[in-house]
């Protein structure tokens, strides 16, 4: 069999699925019920719950003092709208800081072999960082046999003519390089339906060859222990259709980057222990670093189109999340394992990168608002769908809410509604907030938001993490106020550009599905500023309000941030060293620096001759 191409193709089908209709796998045993997950859920939930309504009544009776109006019922309502999803993750943290204390029991029983495809889409991507990342997981996967079988495939959509070269040749360099490694490379020539469509095409035409796949995005990569783990445990468990391992970040050399690398490898561990907890086997899937039974995605998770917002025909664009419900929907458990170690990924490595990112996310999200009506979903995987959109929906509420903080001004006599309608008989009456009230709402919110960091990182340590893999004791503290304090920075300017990509979704404005740099271009202070340019005007008039004392001075971090929106863009983009050591970057993973080998030796094989 040659592998300059593809191998001989293997058809299975891959039917679109009937969203009103529900359905149910036939090959499927059906997921059973798991009690030691209700009770988490119920432990999670309803703590949640009840810190909410104790908000809102706090609230409500604070209002009452002089009467209730229907603003006053809206504000109290709103803030505990967004409190309980605060709530929810600080307890969530909490579970999962726990639940790391307690050592996992392994997971035993035979392991059934399984032919692995792992499939690795691409789309205008740089091809000596995709094929390195091939090339080091490949070459640690020959060197650690055991009972499954692996095969790459890299699945191509990239449009530009030449990069499409670059790819092709780096495909043969790499075959010259590794003769006998099991590595195919295909490129569509049209890219109908972007990556559900990619892999779709993979599916009908070579799907019936493998038992499962291992979905790795383009900047993904995994050790030879994370792969081999994922197939046992899908090898283990015939119930599983789906099973998520919890990628990490690694990489980063940035600000911004760094920063959200620490979070990740700190804070991110109790996150995903709690959520695995009280999710069980109604798991989600994030789009990649996850291994899929190939016969239960291919029978029951075809995507098909949905309508728009404002009518047509749409494509799924976050598909992740839908084929996580709809295997759910056949019988198939969807299971996520935050222990397993060896999985990672790279991240946006400055600020506009990231909203750019975030941008196409929030699209994708919202659409999952349409589709909770979709016939035989489980409860939790229509949670999923609705958490997935409210995490976008959230930044626009919480712009209303300090809207109407700095409208409201620091007193009856300093108001911005009162100083524009002096007159006017149809003003609400606003309650009064004086400085103590401030400092509560304050301290509340910014204690609730930060809790759960603190948490992450003394469970982090107390799970046996040795303080030498976090930099020593001195850099992990000082590391720890320098991530809160760039995330405090960085928050206000996120909000308001979630809140604008949210209103360009609902509006059917055009959002461009750029690819985004993953190598961190540098950013000039023009695409800066025209970029930023809403942050800055909102942070010059709340700069102004409280230059005239008409806004409480306790917005000043919210208005400094959005005042210095471009010198902080600008900053996210800068090398960062020294602080913010993860454990992945003291040791870095062997599979790590091997890609890194492979990377540059691709990068100097690709690079263009003087003449050319």
């Amino acid at each position: 069999m040659t592998r300059t191409g593809m191998p001989p193709e293997a058809p299975l089908a891959h039917p679109r699925q009937d969203l009103g209709r529900a359905f149910r796998d036939d090959l499927a045993p059906g997921a059973t019920p798991d009690p030691v997950a209700a009770r988490w859920r119920m432990g999670t939930f309803l703590p949640a719950a009840i810190a909410t309504g104790a908000l809102l009544w706090a609230f409500l009776a604070w209002f009452a003092t002089d009467g209730t109006t229907w603003a006053e019922g809206l504000l109290a309502t709103l803030i505990a709208v967004g409190f309980f999803w605060i709530a929810l993750t600080f307890v969530t943290v909490l579970a999962g800081a726990a639940a790391m204390q307690r050592r996992a029991a392994p997971e035993t029983g035979p392991v059934t072999p399984l032919d692995v495809a792992l499939l690795v889409p691409v789309h205008e991507e740089a091809p000596w960082d995709v094929f390195g990342n091939a090339a080091a997981m490949l070459e640690r996967l020959a060197r650690k046999p055991g009972a499954h079988r692996f095969t790459l495939y890299i699945l191509s959509d990239t449009r530009d003519p030449g990069r499409a070269a670059q790819e092709a040749h780096a495909f043969a360099a790499l075959r010259i390089r590794m003769p006998d490694a099991p590595l195919y490379y295909r490129r569509r020539e049209q890219n109908t339906d972007r990556k559900v469509g990619n892999l779709a095409d993979w599916l009908t035409r070579w799907g019936g060859a493998h038992d499962a796949m291992l979905i790795l995005d383009a900047d993904s990569l995994m050790s030879a222990s994370a792969i081999g783990a994922l197939a046992d445990a899908l090898g283990r468990d015939p119930s599983a259709g789906l099973i998520q391992s919890f990628p990490q970040l690694i990489g980063a050399d940035t600000v911004f980057a760094r920063s959200q690398q620490f979070a990740n490898a700190v804070y991110g561990a109790a996150l995903a222990e709690g959520l695995a907890r009280w999710t069980g086997r109604e798991g989600n899937y994030w789009g990649h670093n996850a291994i899929l039974r190939v016969q239960a995605f291919a029978a029951s998770a075809g995507l098909p189109h949905m309508r728009g917002l404002r009518g047509g025909d749409q494509l799924i664009l976050s598909h992740d999340f839908v084929e996580a419900g709809l295997l759910r929907r056949a019988g198939w458990s969807v299971r996520f394992l935050p222990r397993l170690r060896g999985s990672y990924e790279e991240t946006p490595p400055t600020l506009i990168d990231h909203v750019l990112r975030d941008r196409r996310w929030c699209k994708g999200n919202l659409q999952h608002l349409g589709l909770l009506g979709t016939r035989g979903l489980h409860a939790l995987s229509r949670f999923h769908l609705f958490h997935g959109a409210i995490g976008y929906l959230l930044s626009p509420l919480w712009f209303l809410l300090l809207t109407l903080w700095a409208m409201i001004g620091v007193s009856a006599e300093r108001s911005v509604i009162n100083y524009f309608s002096p007159a006017n008989p149809t003003m609400p009456s606003w309650p009064e907030m004086s400085p103590v009230n401030h400092v509560w709402l304050m301290a509340a919110l910014y204690g609730l938001l930060l809790a759960p960091k603190l948490v992450g990182a003394v469970a982090l340590l107390a799970a046996g993490t040795p303080l030498a893999q976090v930099g020593g004791a001195g850099r992990f503290g000082g590391s720890l106020v320098v991530e809160i304090a760039i995330s405090v920075a960085y928050a206000p300017i996120l909000m308001v550009q979630q809140t604008m990509a949210v209103v360009a979704a609902l509006t059917g404005r055009r959002i461009d599905w750029t690819p985004q740099d993953r190598s961190g271009g540098r950013h000039g202070w023009a695409t800066l500023t025209r970029f930023h340019a809403v942050e800055t005007v909102l942070g010059a008039l709340l700069l102004a309000g409280m230059a005239t004392g008409y806004v409480s001075l306790w917005l000043l971090p919210i208005m400094a941030s959005l005042v210095l929106a471009v010198p902080l863009s600008h900053l996210s983009g800068r090398p960062f060293a020294g602080w913010l050591a993860t454990p992945q970057e003291v040791r870095a993973p062997l599979v790590a620096t091997r890609a890194r080998h492979w990377r540059s030796e691709l990068r100097d094989a690709l690079a263009p001759t003087p003449a050319e």
